[in-house]
């Protein structure tokens, strides 16, 4: 191989180095490497959780940004990320920012999300909200713990059924119980056969019920009788609360005497006028007063009816006119 090829093949993998070095800048310094372009923004975080530089942001899935660098504020006992955004891309003031996973094994990015588009949009240098979320690792640390108490929940569940100490376990004492009581389970189960075997046979109360068509007819009359006399009562109500309207309302004697202050008026002057009148005849007063009160007016009229019957007495022998004498001699 001459000094010419040499040289050649020199020149060539330097080339594809310094491209190679080019390519390598380029994908991490997002395509610009000269000069940065757009603004930042202060995302803090509880923890960064393996964020670092480089890592994107994303607003609904699309790349807006990096992660220029990270850093602590022990001021303020915070973790920081600064955030590089494009200059085409803003950002409203309520959105949030939180820390996610591409996968499983993928690497970490700023999610924002797209917030309202009435709200102001972030200047450069300002704090954007942040929310705190679970990460891989505390994730399964959890389920660590979880599996812990699953496990001891477990062997708890099973000293329980197996026993411990001496003690017998659960089903241990439900093969004691039944041991001990087969005779009276047994007893039961007869007596439940015979039971179900009456009922079937329409025996007892619940055997007619069961197999009876005629009973089943007459509780569905007695049934239907019942509802008949909820609606008889129901239509009852309605008449009762149609004459209590009416009577509210003024009409009727019931209503008027209620209502209507005339009518009440002229009961009352009724009421006044009568006991002024049974006042009088208790007193003796007018005619039927001293009837109820005077013995000699009783008895003047007593002793008239006497004379009368005895002038009807002699009317028998006498003729008219002398009946008319009679009689008038007699009361007179």
């Amino acid at each position: 191989m001459n000094t010419a090829q040499q040289t050649a093949r020199v020149g060539l993998f330097f080339v594809l180095g310094l491209a190679l070095t080019w390519v390598t800048f380029e994908t991490l310094s997002g395509g610009k490497i000269f000069r940065e372009d757009g603004y930042t923004l202060i995302a803090p975080f509880g923890s960064l959780k393996e964020l670092k530089n480089g890592d994107e942001v994303r607003m609904a899935g699309v790349k807006i940004g990096v992660v220029e660098r990270t850093r602590l504020n022990p001021e303020k006992r915070r973790a920081e990320a600064i955030l590089r955004i494009n200059t085409d891309s803003t950002i409203p003031s309520d959105a949030v920012a939180s820390i996610s996973m591409s996968g499983l094994i993928g690497t970490n990015y700023i999610a924002v999300d797209l917030g309202t588009p009435s709200a102001p949009v972030l200047r450069p240098g300002d704090e954007i909200r942040t929310r705190n979320t679970a990460d891989f690792n505390s994730i399964m640390s959890d389920l660590g713990n979880l599996g812990q108490k699953l496990e001891g929940a477990l062997g708890a569940f099973g000293k329980a059924m197996s026993g411990e100490e001496g003690q017998p376990g659960l089903f241990q004492k439900l093969d004691r119980l039944v041991t001990e009581n087969q005779e009276k389970v047994t007893a039961t189960m007869s007596n439940l056969q015979d039971i179900t075997a009456k009922v079937n046979q329409g025996q007892g109360t619940l055997g007619k019920l069961v197999n009876d068509p005629a009973l089943h007819d007459e509780l569905l009359a007695a049934v239907q009788d019942i509802k008949g006399a909820a609606a008889g009562a129901k239509d009852f109500m309605a008449n009762a609360q149609a004459i209590v309207d009416q009577v509210k309302s003024g009409k009727g004697t019931i209503g008027a005497l209620v209502y209507d202050e005339n009518a009440a008026s002229d009961l009352k002057a009724t009421m006044a006028n009568f006991r002024s009148v049974s006042d009088k005849i208790a007193k003796g007063e007018g005619t039927l007063g001293k009837l109820i009160r005077d013995d000699q007016l009783y008895q003047s009229a007593q002793s008239t009816l006497k004379k009368a019957d005895r002038a009807l007495d002699g009317m028998s022998d006498s003729g008219p006119i002398t009946a008319v004498g009679v009689v008038a001699n007699s009361l007179f």
